[in-house]
């Protein structure tokens, strides 16, 4: 089901619509009322009820007045006190219209029901007293004809009876003193029914200064009147005064004011009853009774509200508690076509202003802005926070006008406006730009926080209610999450802390961290930063031989090492699907040279590139995040001057940067590169195979390798089978019977068409099953003429890779060893068969075995005849001495250890010593400063003796 949108189904009022309405006449007058001056929505008492909803407060209130005047009971007084614009004036004018009488109950819109729930049928039409505090002044006196009245009860006689009433305080008037309680009851009593509506009472009594005779009394005479008329009203029980008090300090006034309100409350707690104004649940039907003619049919609306509220249910985790309930449905459909969120933020917050009016306030603001939206073809299904047209000249002038100086820039720059961030990012972005989420999501934080104050513990909206200010059903909640962090990056009057928002008119140090981050050198600053950031990601528990960050050629060394190494390619080769592809480039240029000089180990190299479209997002994440790290210094320094607020604040900015900075770290380094080479036409072709890894797992290093051993680019455990199929593709054919096992092991490091294996283990291990099945080669560690040394062939067998050590054709092992086993069986009996074959007709390595034919001249005598004879020579002894060039020396060592001490380590009960002997000399001798160098290291490299002698 479609969302209609809200100007389809509801339609304001007239003068809403057009625009015509007059924003002081949403300001109920009474005395205007009383004149017959008023506009006609107030003066009409049938016009008056039709836009007038009948609040609880209001409900009880006309039940107690109707009662009062038909003598069933009833209140004799009641207090008006609520906050400013809490509605008591209009509530005054439904009391004036009940009680009038100028048309029959029937045509007063809710009046029946009430007459009903009072138990009355026939309404007595009543005497009406209405006394405004605005309207009259101590100083002045009134004249009526022939009359001229000076006091509030002489004001209050005269309207209730004329000249008759006027004669009965007539003195008191003149004199400016209180009439007594028996005057006062005896008026009551003549004018009953009758009703008194005081208004404004506080703004006249406090212009009375203390010990001054006005023309309208003293101070004391004044509040002696009001004590007298309360205790009179108990007495007459046809009779009701209804006052009003205010409770805001905006209102109340100086000193005075407040001395007149306590007094005032002393007097009227005696009797009154205490008016309940209207809540906020009630706003909704008088708002939208004033300025909608029709909020549209009752399927329609209701169709509406289910939509929005299943939606809040559908995502329950990222709107307020309340909107899971059927009780928010109920609200939904009871405000529309203006949602909850707006009542809620205007009553709770805005009224807390002191010049913002609970009920009229309201109805000005919305009026102005529903009057906007019409005008705009606002296409909202509900009108939400995120809805207000603050772009509107009108609107905005509202809006600001009752909050403190400095936020019409603000609005204009960074909330709404052709020229605000908020609807660039719109314009930019069409993801964006296609629901408004920066503008709405702006105006939602706006309306929900500009109200809020510096002294308050806890400011700003939370995230939760942000999107529910601005997201409709059908829209992708996640849009208006990333947008929110777009805002918070880019507006300098938006604050953040934890998941709430608010905006000031006091700029954020972005301002400070925008300037500083165009002075960041990308060399000096970011690239190492990077680097630094970059590296870490990695860790060290990984089976690489090395991982070089943005290392120049000269710099990836060019070895066999203990792993294959993996070089991560720095920003500007970035990797992209299209055919402008930076990374091929940048990698193949490693891949081939070593600086100047070519590379040989080829195979040992993967690469790891940075992505295209990243790269721009990370050089400026990067800087924002140097910034506010040096800001957060400076403050902490001393050397920018800010306070706590800021400098707590830059750094959760600071933290927050890091944190995306690690982000997009993963996001930018994620195209695994593996060079290989296929045969075309002869000739090996370089291609790249490439594979995204997942910026979101966990271990970044360990998703590398995985991906490397899934796609199989690095080997960790090779088949024999494997091994057999290298060596018979590339070695082991046009009549070649063995092949050097450790070229094999260096061809696989250097070529790229050839398997790349993660370390020598493997390539032994693969030897070691290969050799132990007897079903895909041979292995000798050495060979003297047509005689293998250390032969293997179907046992287990410790592969060593040296020079000379062999792989053998299988058909030449398996001829080889039935050679051998011919051999063993021409051997005496008594020998056990051959000396290191275990009596077997198989071989293993270990000893050197020489087959001497039976013709042999040379067999020396003893030796069996004609039986061959078998020599073993076991050496459990070696000793090597080696000069090195002193400049090579680091070079060469290196080798020493590959290819000698290895061999040894790599065996089982070798015991290996190594000694290093150095000797140096100079003519002229060495001068102090070496010989402490010298002597330092030695100590600390623990050399067992270390002297300078003189020759």
């Amino acid at each position: 089901m479609s969302l209609k949108p809200w100007s389809e189904i509801a339609r304001p009022h007239k003068d809403v619509l057009e625009g015509t309405f007059k924003q002081s006449e949403f300001a109920a007058d009474i005395t205007q009322v009383a004149t017959g001056t008023a506009p006609e929505e107030y003066q009409n008492a049938e016009k008056f009820f039709s836009r007038t909803y009948i609040t609880e407060g209001m409900r009880l209130l006309l039940i107690s007045v109707a009662q009062r005047l038909t003598g069933q009971g009833g209140d004799p007084v009641v207090q008006l006190q609520t906050a400013f614009g809490g509605g008591k004036t209009h509530t005054m004018l439904a009391v004036y219209h009940l009680a009038s009488r100028k048309v029959s109950t029937d045509k007063l819109t809710g009046i029946p029901p009430v007459l009903d729930q009072a138990g009355i049928t026939e309404l007595p039409t009543a005497r009406m007293a209405v006394i405004d505090g605005i309207q009259l002044s101590p100083s002045q006196v009134r004249t009526y004809g022939s009359t001229t009245v000076n006091t509030i009860w002489g004001e209050l006689a005269w309207q209730l009876l004329g000249e008759e009433g006027y004669a009965l305080v007539a003195d008191s008037d003149r004199d400016g003193t209180s009439p007594g309680k028996d005057s006062l009851k005896q008026l009551l009593t003549r004018a009953a029914p009758c009703v008194i509506l005081v208004d404004e009472l506080v703004a006249y009594i406090r212009q009375l200064e203390l010990g001054k005779q006005y023309k309208g009394g003293t101070f004391d005479s004044n509040i002696s009147f009001i004590q007298a008329l309360t205790e009179a009203l108990k007495a007459v029980p046809n009779a009701i005064l209804l006052a009003s008090l205010p409770e805001s300090e905006l209102e109340v006034g100086g000193t005075m004011g407040q001395r007149t309100l306590n007094s005032l409350e002393k007097y009227f707690a005696r009797v009154e009853s205490v008016w309940k104004p209207v809540g906020s649940s009630e706003a909704f039907e008088i708002v939208r009774r004033r300025l909608f003619e029709s909020s549209g049919e009752r399927a329609q609306i209701e169709g509406i509200s289910r939509q929005f509220s299943d939606f809040y249910r559908q995502h329950a985790d990222k709107f307020p508690v309340e909107t899971q309930s059927n009780e928010y449905y109920e609200r939904l459909c009871s405000s529309y076509p203006i949602h909850p969120e707006v009542f809620d933020r205007l009553y709770e917050d805005w009224s807390t202003l002191d010049k913002f009016q609970r009920t009229r306030g309201v109805l000005q603001y919305m009026a102005i802005v529903i009057h906007r939206l019409w005008n705009d073809g606002n296409r909202d299904a509900l009108i939400m926070p995120g809805s207000l047209p603050l772009d509107d000249a009108n609107v905005r002038n509202k809006s600001i006008h009752y909050l403190p100086q400095g936020w019409e820039p603000v609005l204009e720059k960074e909330v709404d406006g052709p020229r605000s961030v908020p609807a660039d990012i719109d314009g930019h972005h069409t993801l964006f730009g296609g629901v408004q989420a920066a503008r709405r999501t702006a105006r939602t934080i706006f309306l929900g926080s500009a109200p809020s104050t510096q002294a308050e513990m806890i400011r700003g909206v939370q995230t939760e209610r942000i999107l529910l200010g601005s997201v409709q059903p059908g829209q992708t909640i996640g849009v208006f999450e990333d947008v929110l962090k777009r805002l918070r990056d880019r507006l300098h009057y938006l604050y953040a802390e934890q998941d709430r928002f608010w905006l000031d008119t006091k700029p954020n140090l972005r301002r400070e961290m925008e300037s500083r981050k165009q002075n960041i050198s990308e060399r000096d600053d970011v690239i190492p930063l990077l680097k630094e950031q970059v590296a870490r990601v990695f860790g060290r528990s990984h089976h690489f031989g090395g991982i070089h960050v943005f290392t120049p050629s000269v710099d990836v060394p060019d070895d066999y090492g203990t792993g294959p190494r993996l070089v991560v390619l720095p920003m500007e080769a970035g990797y992209s699907r299209t055919e402008t592809n930076q990374a091929y480039g940048q990698a193949e240029k490693i891949l081939r040279n070593r600086g100047e000089q070519p590379r040989q180990k080829q195979n040992r190299l993967i690469f790891l590139a940075p992505d295209f479209d990243v790269v721009g997002r990370l050089r400026e994440q990067t800087r924002i995040y140097l910034a506010w790290r040096s800001i957060v210094t400076d403050i902490e320094n001393g050397t920018l001057n800010q306070d706590l607020s800021h400098l707590n604040q830059s750094k959760r900015s600071r933290d927050a940067a890091e944190q995306s900075l690690g982000q997009l770290i993963r996001e930018t380094w994620k195209w695994l590169m593996a060079p290989v080479e296929d045969f075309v036409k002869g000739r090996p072709e370089l291609n790249w195979e490439v594979v995204s890894i997942p910026p979101t797992a966990p271990n970044l290093i360990q998703s590398i390798e995985d991906k490397l051993r899934e796609e199989e680019w690095l080997v960790y455990e090779w088949s024999p089978i494997h091994l057999r199929k290298v060596l018979a593709d590339w070695y082991l054919k046009d009549g070649v019977n063995e092949v050097s096992a450790l070229r094999v092991w260096q061809d696989s490091c250097h070529y790229l068409y050839l398997p790349r294996l993660i370390n020598d283990q493997v390539f032994r291990n693969a030897i070691a099953l290969g050799v132990e099945a007897q079903d895909y080669f041979g292995f000798a560690s050495g060979k003297e003429g047509d005689r293998y040394l250390g032969f293997a062939f179907g046992t287990n067998s410790l592969a060593a890779l040296d020079e000379s050590s062999l792989l053998i054709d299988r058909e030449t092992a398996a001829a080889y060893a039935e050679k051998i086993k011919a051999a063993e069986q021409l051997a005496p009996p008594h020998g056990g068969g051959l000396p290191g074959t275990g009596g077997s007709g198989q071989h293993s390595g270990g000893a050197d075995v020489t087959l001497t034919p039976p013709s042999d001249p040379e067999a020396k005598p003893g030796s069996g005849g004609d039986e061959p004879t078998v020599t073993s020579a076991a050496k459990s002894h070696f000793y090597g001495t080696v000069e090195l060039d002193a400049v090579k020396a680091k070079m060469d060592f290196a080798t020493i250890m590959d290819e000698v001490v290895q061999q040894f380590t790599a065996q089982l009960g070798v015991e290996v010593t190594i000694s290093v002997e150095i000797e140096a000399r100079k003519k002229d001798g060495f001068d102090e400063s070496l010989q402490r160098t010298i002597k330092e290291n030695c100590n600390v490299l623990k050399f067992s003796s270390s002297e300078f002698e003189e020759d």
